[in-house]
Formats: C-alpha cells, structure tokens, sequence
C-alpha cells in the first residue's frame, strides 16, 4: 500500500519556501506520495497557521498526525540524531579534504606525479587559506571567541581581528612563494603564538572550550586541530626558510 502525507507550503509568485520543497524531496525520498498543498498568499498561510496553532510553515501531516517542519521530519526519519551543541569535526574533514584534492592534482599537472614536496607545501598553504576565509565570514563572532583563550589577543583585541587576514595573506603567498620575506614570518608569528595559547589552554588550564579555527559558527573543540593548524604554520614557515640551504 502507497503511503500518503499531505504537505502544506508557501508557494508564492515571489516566494518560494525552501524548507518546503526540501519537505517535498525528502517525504518522496522516504516513499511517501505527497499531497502537496500550496499556501499562495499570506492571508491563506496566516490562516493555516492560526487553524493549526503553529508558528511556522511547512507542516506535514502523516495518518492524521501533525510532525511539523523540514528540521521535525528529518528528526522523524533519523536523520538528525545530534544536536547543535554536539561536536563535529565535520567543517575540519572538509577544509583539509577539499585541500588535499586540490593539491595533488596540481602536482600531478604541474610535475606528473602526485606526491611531491610542492604538493604537500600546496596542501598545507590551501588548508590554511580555506581555514582563514571560515573566519573571515564573521570576524567579530570570530574574535569574540578567539580573545577567549589566545594569548595575545586577550590583551591586544586588535590582534584577534587582524589573525584571518594575516592568515590569510600568509597562505596565499606561500601557494606562490610570493614575499617569502613576509610569508615567512606571519606564518612563524601567527602559529607560534597560536600554539602556545593552545597548549596552555587545554594542557595546563585543562579548558574545555570551542575552537574559534573554522570560525565563529563552528563547533570543535579546543585543542588538537588548533595545535596542528599552528604546528603546521610553524612548520611551513621554518621548511621555508630552511629551502634555499637545502
């Protein structure tokens, strides 16, 4: 036997509900034949709410029951089993994956091999670049997190604004090895700092608080990726200056 919901959305000649047609996809996905309901001006979407004492559309209904919007549906079917004050590493897995896959295909066009010195250099410089624009979505939320346990940033707020730029310029640079002479030492400046900040944070405070690494919006922990971001600063930064003796 078919199963049935009945939807109820806005669609509007100038609005579309987005959560309304991802409500759609994701009821046929589950198998069900929708019974899509448009709510085609405000006063008709007014009217559903006030019947239906609801604050919100779309709303579905499955055997007569109510289960609400997008976000209640995809709880209903399984999907949402963590919180928003749960942990991910979910940005991170992006941010050096998307890296990796940009730098080794370089590699492979500019040297015909895939794992080289350049590629690692390019894989380190794209992931701090790409870590630097999460933060320069919003550098006040950013900052506001980042005084919280950076050493010099609690002292100096100005530093807390200034980090995603210098970060960012820093990255940029090395990708090219452009101004190695200021790369060089934004990089060794900025990961310093951060490391020590860190490892006094976590390690010997014992703090259990979100890393401001992928930005304000983001919510991992303090501690080992932040240590490995600045690790790797410092670390680019010293394999750069040590290039020219080798």
């Amino acid at each position: 036997m078919k199963k049935t919901a009945r939807l109820y959305r806005m669609v509007m000649d100038k609005h579309v509900c987005p959560y309304g047609i991802k409500s759609k996809w994701l009821l046929e996905r589950e198998g069900f034949e929708v019974e899509d309901h448009h709510l085609t001006t405000r006063e008709e979407t007014d009217a559903f709410k006030a019947k239906h004492d609801v604050k919100t559309t779309p709303q579905t209904f499955i055997d007569g029951e109510m289960l609400g919007g997008y976000t209640d549906l995809r709880k209903h079917f399984g999907y949402d089993k963590e919180t928003k004050s749960d942990t991910s590493y979910t940005p991170v897995i992006a941010v050096f994956a998307v890296a990796a896959a940009l730098a080794v295909p370089l590699s492979l066009f500019v040297y015909e091999t895939p794992l080289t010195i350049r590629a690692a250099e390019w894989f380190v410089a794209f992931s701090m670049a790409m870590l630097a624009m999460l933060k320069l979505q919003d550098v006040e939320q950013f900052s506001t997190m980042f005084v919280g346990y950076d050493l010099l940033g609690k002292r100096f707020v100005p530093y807390a604004y200034a980090y995603p730029f210098l970060e960012a310029a820093a990255a940029v640079l090395m990708a090219g090895r452009i101004l190695p002479w200021l790369s060089i030492p934004i990089a060794l400046f900025i990961g310093t700092v951060g490391a020590a900040s860190v490892f006094y944070a976590v390690y010997i405070q014992k703090r259990s608080i979100k890393c401001a690494c992928v930005g304000g919006s983001g919510n991992v922990p303090l501690g080992f990726v932040s240590l490995s971001e600045n690790l790797a600063m410092i670390g680019m930064g010293l394999w750069m200056l040590a290039r020219p003796l080798v």
